[in-house]
């Protein structure tokens, strides 16, 4: 068996192409190593610099107080207008939880009859036992059998 020479060094070289890379590798490339350095700076000053983070006192929440007359002029009621009579109100079956209505008298009284939950009744609607609701006032409804008789007035409770 003969021996092999060994390889030279020039044969270990690789080869340098002649083409030079295009400018869309260089672009390429140097758009990663932008994409690498910002990445590393993110995360460098992320823990290098973070602070610790204090808490803020919370403020209490300030009560505001409502005028109810201003709001009531302000949804259309007349200013000065004379409180209606006081009437010797009986005990119902009916209690008066809401009134909604507009400057003409239409709208809608939330009424609960005989404990059960509160439904809403329009303007000439029949209660259960037949009681019709007559007409609305700002805080009050008015209850009347369907022909003739005496009303009778559902207040809103008065507010503590």
């Amino acid at each position: 068996m003969v021996p092999t020479p060994a390889p030279s060094m020039s044969t270990l070289r690789p080869s340098r192409s002649s083409n030079p890379p295009s400018p869309a590798a260089r672009w390429l490339a140097a758009g990663l190593w932008l994409l690498a350095g910002l990445s590393a700076s993110y995360w460098g000053l992320r823990w290098w610099g973070s602070p610790a983070l204090v808490p803020v006192p919370q403020l209490a929440p300030e009560r505001v107080g409502i005028e109810q007359e201003a709001v009531a002029r302000a949804l259309g009621e007349p200013s000065g207008s004379p409180a209606a009579p006081a009437e010797a109100a009986a005990p119902s079956r009916h209690q008066l939880l809401g009134v909604v209505r507009d400057a003409q008298g239409r709208g809608a009284a939330l009424i609960a009859s005989d404990g059960q939950p509160a439904r809403p009744y329009r303007v000439g609607a029949a209660l259960p036992d037949g009681l019709v609701l007559r007409e609305l006032g700002p805080r009050e409804a008015l209850l009347g059998p369907d022909a003739g008789g005496s009303p009778q007035r559902l207040s809103l409770p008065a507010k503590p």
